[in-house]
């Protein structure tokens, strides 16, 4: 899971940044993006992608990457500027932010798929980053959790959706919901089954 941050520095980029997302499929909620640099000499075999993690381990991690990350940043961009500039613009935007707000600044970035035109900074996107790429794993942690976080504040703000129970993913729970109650304030009107 090293290697390829490994190479990178041995060809002179010393602060490289992984960045990814959380929240691309869900039909409420906002899509959240991390960026996360660390040491060169920084190792945790805890840290890997966080969709095999339990939702205790996330929480544990959270806290240890904040604690040794050289920096850490996220994006967040709402369910409404999702309806207005689609997931795709909404997700690249939110990585962007994350990448834009870390300090010092990277001098090279590696993505999770989702490839980036971020000013004049190299970068790659690698297919299943989060499942290769120690960084991206560390972001994939930071930018779940903190859009969990969001969700379970969104679920006492508008009760009935069950949102700290299915994170605004389209589950039977949460279609019912939508049926009897309508959209809430925080869903995406652009995604089924909004637009049918």
């Amino acid at each position: 899971m090293y290697q390829q941050e490994q190479k990178l520095r041995k060809q002179g980029f010393q602060m490289v940044a992984g960045v990814d997302e959380a929240g691309r499929g869900p039909l409420a909620g906002p899509v959240v993006a991390a960026a996360v640099l660390f040491d060169a000499n920084y190792k945790n075999r805890l840290i890997q992608d966080s969709k095999t993690l339990t939702a205790l381990q996330r929480e544990h991690l959270f806290v240890e990457i904040k604690h040794s990350a050289i920096s850490y940043a996220v994006g967040i961009i709402t369910a409404s500027k999702i309806d207005e500039i689609g997931i795709l613009n909404a997700t690249k935007l939110a990585m962007r932010q994350a990448v834009l707000k870390l300090d010092p600044r990277p001098d090279f970035v590696v993505t999770d798929a989702t490839a980036l035109n971020i000013m004049d900074i190299p970068q790659m996107a690698i297919v299943k980053g989060d499942s290769k790429i120690f960084s991206v794993a560390a972001a994939s942690i930071i930018a779940k959790v903190t859009r969990d976080h969001l969700m379970m504040g969104y679920d006492k703000k508008y009760p009935g959706y069950q949102f700290a129970q299915h994170m605004g993913y389209g589950t039977e729970i949460h279609l019912k919901a939508i049926q009897e109650k309508g959209a809430s304030p925080i869903h995406r009107k652009s995604f089924a089954p909004f637009t049918n």
